[in-house]
C-alpha cells in the first residue's frame, strides 16, 4: 500500500511538471504513460555532501549512462543549519548548483526534504541543536520540532521557488514526499 502511495504522488507531481511543458500523462496497471508511450522510470540517489562539486558532473553523467532518469537526492539539514537560523548552501552543501546540474543534464529530480535523513548519516540528518530545544521530541507529533521543521522547510522551499527549479515553473524537481 505504501508503494502505491508514493507512486500515486511521484505521478501528481511527475504528471504536474510535464503538463508545463504540454506532455500527456497518465498510468495503467503496466507503466507510467508518457505522451502516449508507456515508461519505466529508472532513480538512483546520488547525495552531493557526499562528494565533490567539481566530480557532481561526473556522476550524474555517469547515473544518466547507466540508465537513470531520475536523481534522487535528500535535503541534510544538520549541513545546511549547523546552529539555529544560520544557513550554509556553499561548497558541497551547494543544493542549488546540484539541482541545476540534474537539470542541465536533461534528467529529473527527486528532492526529499525529510526530516529524517535515512542514508546512514549521523544523528539522521538532524541538527544536533535540534535535541537542546526545549520540549522537542523527534518524529512525533511534537510542537517545538514541527515549528523548527517548518522554518528549515520553508527555506528550502523558498530557494526552490525563487530558482525556479520546481516542475511548475520549468525546473527538474518534481516531488519531495514528506515523513511524519
Amino acid at each position: 500500500m505504501g508503494n502505491v502511495f508514493l507512486l500515486l504522488q511521484f505521478l501528481f507531481f511527475f504528471s504536474s511538471w510535464l503538463s508545463s511543458v504540454t506532455a500527456s500523462v497518465s498510468y495503467d496497471h503496466k507503466a507510467v504513460i508518457i505522451n502516449g508511450q508507456r515508461r519505466i522510470l529508472i532513480s538512483g540517489s546520488i547525495h552531493y555532501p557526499r562528494s565533490t562539486p567539481e566530480m557532481w558532473p561526473g556522476l550524474i553523467q555517469k547515473a544518466k549512462d547507466g540508465g537513470v532518469d531520475v536523481i534522487q537526492t535528500y535535503v541534510f539539514w544538520n549541513g545546511h543549519e549547523p546552529t539555529p537560523g544560520n544557513y550554509y548552501f556553499e561548497d558541497r552543501y551547494d543544493l542549488v548548483k546540484f539541482i541545476k546540474l540534474v537539470q542541465q543534464a536533461g534528467l529529473y529530480l527527486h528532492l526529499r526534504i525529510g526530516p529524517y535523513v535515512c542514508a546512514e548519516w549521523n544523528f539522521g540528518g538532524f541538527p544536533v541543536w535540534l535535541k537542546y530545544v526545549p520540549g522537542i521530541e523527534f518524529r512525533t507529533d511534537n510542537g517545538p520540532f514541527k515549528a523548527a521543521m517548518q522554518k528549515f522547510t520553508e527555506k528550502i522551499v523558498g530557494m526552490m521557488k525563487s530558482e525556479k527549479l520546481f516542475e511548475n515553473q520549468g525546473g527538474p524537481n518534481n516531488s519531495f514526499p514528506d515523513r511524519k
